[in-house]
């Protein structure tokens, strides 16, 4: 099947207002076939050459999953974070990203992920012995500007990956459910969905993600509140705090301040949109 770029439905908050228009950075996304697609939700690609003493910051609020990156210096597993995340790209460079399914990367860790590092290097996971040889054929395609070259080997390699298990599938599902419902708006809604208990729920999504389903609740919830703020005609912030099933305005702009890092009003102004 001939590979095609996609435009994900999640690929996390980029703040452009950050970003110089004419920035040389640029970043492809495809998707991931065949068997590859049980565990990848697709792949990111960006490429970057900046002026000397130029930079750019990006932040981003990411899908609740973990990301394996390749560069040319590092291979690791990122797994989410709690709040935004920010990256600041200088001179030139590349990467290989893979967004994977909320399920697999527990399987690959061998442990629980709540409370694992933030990056784990890739020759410390439980991957054997090909995963060498798979980044060094995956630099080598990144270097000549071989794109799907580069996510072919690493398909190749993938192949050789036991399946996501049951637990894995399942925490796919849940967290696609959080995805899809807007009514979901509690965690004790989501085990009934499922017909878990909620603290069968807490530790099965803590376990494979990092974080538990009332942070997967709010992680989309915010993605929609910022999403909102930076339409062309943001609504009302006690109208969409009520939308999105907080209490109150008050309460949803200090949960968006806690994570964002700005309130509602002063992202939107960031933004242009007030």
């Amino acid at each position: 099947m001939p590979r095609t770029e996609v435009e994900p439905r999640s690929k996390g908050l980029l703040t452009p207002s950050r970003v110089a228009p004419a920035a040389p950075i640029s970043i492809a996304r495809h998707a991931a076939h065949g068997r590859a697609a049980s565990f990848v939700r697709h792949y990111w690609l960006p490429r970057w050459n900046l002026p000397e003493g130029t930079s750019v910051r990006q932040d981003v609020l990411e899908y609740p999953t973990a990301n394996l990156v390749i560069e040319e210096r590092s291979a690791a597993l990122y797994r989410a974070h709690r709040g935004l995340s920010s990256r600041t790209l200088e001179g030139s460079g590349w990467a290989l990203g893979v967004l994977l399914h909320p399920g697999v990367s527990r399987g690959w860790v061998g442990a629980s992920l709540r409370g694992q590092p933030s990056v784990l290097p890739l020759d410390r996971l439980a991957l054997g012995d090909g995963v060498t040889g798979m980044v060094a054929a995956v630099r080598d395609r990144m270097a000549a500007g071989d794109d799907l070259g580069a996510i072919a080997a690493f398909e190749a390699w993938l192949d050789r990956i036991p399946e996501p298990d049951e637990d894995a599938r399942l925490v796919d599902r849940i967290v696609a459910a959080v995805e899809e419902d807007r009514a979901l708006l509690r965690v004790e809604q989501l085990a009934d969905r499922f017909g878990l208990g909620v603290r069968h729920l807490q530790r099965l999504v803590a376990g494979h993600i990092g974080f538990g389903p009332k942070w997967l609740i709010q992680r989309y919830r915010l993605q929609e509140a910022a999403a909102a703020l930076r339409s062309s005609s943001p609504p009302a912030l006690a109208e969409l705090a009520a939308e999105l099933g907080y209490a109150d305005q008050a309460h949803f702009s200090r949960e968006f301040k806690a994570v964002v890092g700005s309130t509602p009003r002063s992202y939107a102004a960031a933004e242009g949109n007030e």
